[in-house]
């Protein structure tokens, strides 16, 4: 799941059928974006890129797409901020999010580190209450049970799966991004959208680049050009996110993260030959259920007007 963009407050806004259509369109493709991100993360993996090298093309060439936007829409005074150290918490958790699944991917299948990133949302409302001191009810504590259940679904939980170091990585991955979306949602406030990106994106090339005295290698150039690429679609993808939730509302357009699985599967297809497990599907379909089921919750909540 994505995080890198603001998290809007739902609202009963009315937009035209073209506009919503093609918010949805921007949404499946920004997780076209992230399943080729994520699928090229794992090649380069397997080509001997360490983690960190991986993290700051990532982030270094996603600059390429965020700053043509920001020069064409909002201009570079947007990036004027009074709240750095918000910036550095937010950077800090996100980085770690991103990190985690990076890293899932480079140890799990492809398929199965996409479905274990679904489990974001749920940690996010669980983390809501102690945080944001947010009134969580019944429903939506029992929706967040469901989508823990399907995780262990995932996981096959017996002592030999639990101890995969990919899904503690991809664990440690979604809780970073959940965490990345509840300091969003408190700083989104007063910071737009393209500046949360652009200082995210500084951090991330600079955490990557203070890893270069510990062990980066010379990529050949077919190897260059992959991450060259990988950052580019990871900049396209963080703008196609922001798009999709300003010209659509969020609640119709979040359900369409979970193409992404679908995506990642057909990537995982022609490079590996790659089937998803069945109990992959399984567990990412009950996620998937209870991530939406969250999502109806707070719509409908922030709907309602107050008593």
């Amino acid at each position: 799941m994505a995080s890198d963009t603001p998290v809007p407050i739902p609202g009963p806004l009315q937009r035209p059928a073209a506009r919503v259509g093609f918010g949805i369109l921007l949404r499946v493709c920004a997780m076209a974006c992230l399943a080729g991100l994520f699928g090229l993360v794992k090649v380069a993996s397997e080509r001997g890129v360490p983690i960190f090298e991986t993290l700051f093309f990532r982030n270094a060439f996603a600059f390429i797409p965020i700053a043509i936007y920001i020069w064409r829409t909002s201009g570079f005074g947007v990036l004027r901020t009074t709240r750095p150290g918000a910036h550095a918490t937010r950077a800090m958790v996100g980085l770690t999010g991103m990190i985690g699944g990076f890293l899932a991917v480079s140890h799990l299948p492809l398929t199965e580190a996409t479905a274990l990133s679904f489990s974001a949302p749920l940690f996010m409302t669980a983390l809501s209450v102690p945080l944001l001191k947010e009134s969580v009810g019944p429903h939506r504590w029992a929706a967040v049970a469901v989508g823990f259940v399907g995780v262990l679904i995932m996981i096959r939980p017996d002592p030999a799966n639990l101890a995969n170091i990919g899904v503690i990585f991809a664990l440690i991955g979604a809780v970073g991004s959940a965490l990345a979306m509840i300091t969003i949602r408190q700083i989104s406030m007063t910071e737009p959208g393209p500046r949360i990106v652009f200082y995210f994106t500084v951090a991330g090339a600079l955490a990557g680049l203070a890893s270069l005295p510990f062990g980066w290698i010379m990529p050949d150039p077919g190897t260059f050009a992959l991450l060259v690429v990988m950052g580019l679609l990871g900049g396209v993808g963080q703008l196609l996110l922001t798009e999709a939730i300003r010209v659509a509302p969020v609640a119709v357009v979040a359900p369409f993260d979970y193409t992404q699985l679908v995506w990642a599967s057909l990537f995982a297809f022609l490079v590996w030959e790659e089937l998803p497990r069945a109990l992959t599907l399984v567990g990412a379909g009950v996620v998937a259920a209870s991530g939406l089921y969250i999502l109806y919750r707070e719509t409908r909540r922030r709907r309602e007007p107050p008593a």
